[in-house]
């Protein structure tokens, strides 16, 4: 790594790259170009910093299986030019993006590291300075000139997370996303204290490997008391459905009636994966704990784990991608790849 790292900032779209007309009162993108200008504090960086902007940013409400393949892209052209990479993206979906580039970013030996803003970056009390500035600055560590951080983060508001790991839990305030399950790589205060026993440990040896196959044929069904058999068997019967992620209660329940685990039944033996995910913001799914659960286990559902619901979903999308064998599926989803679950 040279003595300045070159850090790619790519931008999707999202509050943190808009700024006020104070005119009118709203909200445009800025040009990118001119981010120096917007951010005079980015040239007293240790660092050479580039942009790359989609040519038709996007509110990440709009953020899809295609559009994570371009950004994939983009990281994969500009690979052995740059040292790491920042994305600003919008925080709705950001969870997701994170967790979906970290599946499709094989032997990763450098830093992705996603941010945004819940105010604009024209805003006289914006976070998106901040957040911007501390994530350039974390993925220029460098350690024995390599880089500290070799994987996929998130970094909102003094913390920086393992981006499989993290999920939006406020809309209003700064601190709006958790990793309840894992804890920070980095906290950044007077200084940034990394905590190198969290990061995720890599293999220099491989060569980095862009998987581009996603299968968005899924469906995510999240359990509440009343949901009855029609609305089930429904929603079961899609014809291309090509997994399930079920949100249980708890630390992995279910209802245990017959017609209920009948229609999971049928859709494993049609070789559908299930995957159970706990609705909970922390914790992690047990099955066998308790007589409700137990009968999924025996019939073949795939736990999920200590893993969000954001990661199961995109865990799902790159393994049905990858054609993994339905013999292997269970036993390759439960073990951890990218550090997404204990």
């Amino acid at each position: 790594m040279s003595k300045e790292p070159n850090i790619l900032l790519i931008y999707t779209g999202g509050t943190i790259g808009m700024v006020k007309d104070f005119e009118t009162g709203s909200l445009h993108n800025f040009n990118f170009d001119d981010l120096l200008k917007q951010i005079p504090e980015l040239n007293l960086l240790d660092c050479n910093i580039a942009t790359h902007s989609f040519d038709e940013p996007i509110d990440s409400s709009n953020m899809n299986p295609d559009y994570w393949v371009d950004l994939a892209t983009v990281i994969e052209e500009n690979y052995q030019a740059y040292d790491g990479f920042v994305i600003l993206h919008g925080s709705d979906t950001m969870s997701y993006s994170a967790s979906a580039l970290s599946f499709m970013l094989e032997n990763l030996n450098k830093p992705v590291i996603f941010t945004g803003s819940q105010l604009p970056i024209g805003d006289l009390r914006t976070d998106a300075k901040e957040n911007l500035i501390t994530s350039i600055q974390i993925a220029s560590l460098c350690e024995n000139e390599e880089p500290v951080i070799k994987e996929v983060c998130l970094y909102f508001e003094y913390k920086l997370y393992r981006g499989n790991r993290t999920t939006k839990i406020n809309a209003e305030h700064f601190e709006a996303f958790a990793s309840l399950n894992y804890p920070p790589l980095v906290v950044s205060g007077l200084n940034l204290s990394v905590n190198k026993q969290a990061l995720l440990q890599t293999n220099n040896e491989k060569e980095f490997k862009v998987n581009k196959k996603l299968e968005s044929n899924i469906l995510l069904v999240k359990m509440f008391p009343g949901i009855d058999k029609t609305t089930i068997n429904y929603l079961f019967s899609y014809p291309q459905l090509k997994g399930l992620v079920l949100e249980t209660y708890g630390s992995g329940n279910l209802t245990n009636r017959e017609w209920f685990i009948e229609a999971i039944k049928k859709l494993i033996e049609k070789g559908i994966p299930v995957i159970n995910v706990t609705q909970c913001s922390g914790g992690s799914v047990n099955m066998g704990l308790y007589r409700t659960n137990i009968q999924l286990k025996n019939i073949g559902v795939i736990s999920g784990k200590d893993a969000t619901t954001e990661a199961a979903l995109a865990k799902l999308m790159f393994m049905l991608g990858e054609k993994i064998p339905a013999n292997n599926f269970k036993t390759i989803f439960e073990t951890a790849m990218r550090g997404e679950m204990s």
